[in-house]
């Protein structure tokens, strides 16, 4: 920080000026290419953009198809290379950097800086300085029908533009926090592969020949039927979560209505199949299926069965209307009879690798949350300047 501090007092003393959106950029919407121009999808020469493709490519992105000629977008209504992206409908405030001419869909508003200040500014900067953009959006959507930003207060928005040398210098840390939280999600990522590749060597390849194999209804019997909470009964804050719908709590109640140290698969909503596991007490809601303990089976190796079997449940729902799993669709389940003593042998191995990659008080998740952190503290720091005055 002192460096940057040093250049401000230098470059800038008096302050930093600050440029409203709709003077610093042109201001475009995003479209969608008919389907006619077959050049704009899957194994074409023109890169467009959905959500999901920024979601699973990362937010600074310099497209794959970078083989983009004159002959190939003459005519063609393209976007310029370096320009921001930012959702002003649905997610809200989701941006990225675009490094290569492109087109996005309607979701986005394309933000290309001006020819009076490309010259003036670094688009990495301008990436970073979004996320301020972003959070600006979330407070300024039209309340009526379909959640939009007001774009008339969005083109207000100024951004704080730094000399060129601070810009850099603002890139340069943020960058290091950027890379080093991918290092930690890629090892992260490797751990998560190291725990599969156990979880199918001891609960498949490994097994005895002679192993028998049960359903879970025969091991288990029938799954209780969980009981649905109304919002009057459900509190922001408390002891005992309320699951319903997904592997996150909805809320939290006064009491429970099933023991910890329990396994469950999500029967309701886009996360039906999806398992999830309690060690405390909770509330089961009926949009998830708790399942009952037995004394022929660890409850913990029955949590890494069904987890390397989550595709099992996940092919049963019935996507049709809301996404919904029948209990008969888990409960048909075949799973190995093995002595006790092995399942819990078995299962305090996979526990060791299955905690380093998802509990959030230690290991790579704790680390990964605490580099978030201190990124999200450094680049609001900063990318706060004292304004030159008017």
């Amino acid at each position: 920080m002192s460096h940057i501090d040093d250049l401000i007092s230098q470059l800038c003393p008096e302050g930093v000026k600050c440029v409203p959106i709709n003077e610093l950029f042109e201001v475009q919407n995003g479209y969608t290419p008919s389907k006619a121009n077959p050049e704009y999808w899957e194994g074409g020469t023109i890169p467009w953009f959905r959500m999901d493709d920024i979601r699973a490519n990362g937010r600074v992105l310099d497209s794959a198809k970078q083989n983009i000629t004159e002959s190939a977008v003459q005519g063609k209504r393209l976007f310029e290379a370096n320009s921001l992206i930012i959702s002003t409908t649905a997610t809200i405030g989701e941006h990225a950097l675009i490094t290569s001419a492109f087109v996005a869909n309607q979701q986005f508003t394309v933000l290309t800086p001006s020819n009076t200040y490309k010259e003036q500014v670094l688009p990495k900067y301008l990436y970073y300085f979004g996320f301020k953009l972003a959070e600006f959006s979330k407070t300024i959507t039209n309340s009526s029908g379909y959640a939009t930003v007001d774009m008339a207060k969005f083109k207000k928005f100024r951004f704080i533009l730094p000399p060129l040398e601070v810009q850099q210098e603002i890139v340069r840390i943020l960058d290091t926090f950027t890379e080093l939280e991918a290092e930690l999600e890629a090892e992260l990522e490797s751990r998560k592969k190291q725990y599969q590749y156990y979880c199918y060597k001891f609960l498949s390849t490994e097994l005895p020949v002679s192993v028998e194999f049960k359903t879970l209804g025969e091991l288990l019997g029938p799954i209780p039927r969980g009981k649905r909470l109304t919002k009057a009964n459900l509190a922001e804050v408390g002891s005992i979560p309320v699951f319903h719908g997904g592997l996150n709590p909805i809320g939290y109640h006064d009491e429970s209505n099933t023991a910890g140290e329990t396994v469950m698969v999500i029967n309701t909503g886009a996360s039906s199949g999806r398992v999830g596991w309690s060690s405390a007490p909770f509330w089961c809601s009926d949009g998830c299926f708790a399942l009952p303990h037995s004394e022929f089976i660890s409850s913990r190796f029955l949590f890494h069965f069904a987890c390397l079997n989550e595709k099992y449940f996940t092919e049963k729902v019935r996507k049709a209307g809301i996404p919904t799993l029948a209990a008969e669709s888990i409960l048909s389940l075949p799973i190995p009879v093995l002595p006790v003593s092995k399942q819990l042998e078995i299962a305090e191995t996979l526990d060791a690798f299955f905690e380093l990659t998802s509990n959030l008080s230690f290991g790579l998740p704790a680390e990964i949350e605490v580099r978030r952190r201190q990124y999200a503290y450094y680049r609001d720091k900063l990318l706060t300047f004292k304004e030159l005055a008017a």
